[in-house]
């Protein structure tokens, strides 16, 4: 597998996104920024990304195919957080994930990296609330649905997330002890995952951690 020259962020308005865009630019790829409206657009473009319009909820699978097109990765950071609108868990978590999937496979795209949520395996509390429980499940069976697509993905599952400096380094495994993570270093570790091919078919959890980002996917993937 080849390192990916043209990345199509779906979700390219996002706090994680904006993030990911000029580190993937720095690393010499080239990035395709997705987004719904044209002021989203306009400050996509200024961070240097091509920018497309698309409407995750809209938009269906063969509208995605068509976004991707020159791309050679697809990473899927889109979502609404466990707050807001429980409906809008199944349409942006789960069904934009689903159709970007598709749209990926339509396109003959095979490498995708998806942000999910850390802990979503387990039934989620009803006292949190219906948007809690719609945000867990969302995210659960879109894993599910990437994990069995055939595509050559990544599952990331961050911790919560803050806004502070990064740090560079994380704890990343299978399960790891829940706690905060900067989005600067999610965005570094997607990064960090598209440039090594050796990271497809692992899902990690990560979180604010000892080890440098790079070291220790090197060493997960040695």
């Amino acid at each position: 597998m080849s390192i990916p020259a043209r990345v199509a962020i779906v979700g390219g308005a996002g706090k994680v996104a904006r993030r990911l865009i000029p580190i993937l630019l720095h690393r010499d790829h080239e990035v395709v920024a997705l987004a719904r409206t044209d002021e989203q657009l306009h400050e996509l473009a200024g961070l240097g990304a091509a920018a497309r319009h698309l409407d995750i909820e809209a938009a269906d699978e063969p509208d995605f195919a068509a976004v991707f097109g020159g791309c050679d990765a697809v990473v899927f950071t889109a979502g609404g957080g466990p707050d807001g609108n429980a409906s809008r868990k199944r349409t942006v978590d789960l069904e934009g994930s689903l159709k970007a999937q598709a749209g990926a496979r339509l396109r003959g795209i095979k490498r995708f990296v998806q942000v999910s949520a850390i802990g979503v395996d387990v039934d989620p509390d009803p006292e949190r609330g219906e948007v809690w429980t719609a945000y867990v499940y969302a995210k659960r069976e879109a894993d599910v649905a990437l994990r069995g697509s055939g595509l050559q993905w990544t599952i990331l599952r961050p911790g919560v997330l803050v806004d502070g400096v990064g740090t560079g380094a994380i704890s990343i495994g299978e399960k790891v002890i829940p706690g905060p993570i900067p989005r600067i270093d999610v965005a570094q570790t997607i990064a960090s995952c598209i440039s090594r091919p050796a990271t497809a078919g692992h899902q990690w959890e990560i979180v604010t951690g000892p080890e440098p980002i790079g070291v220790v996917l090197d060493r997960l993937t040695a």
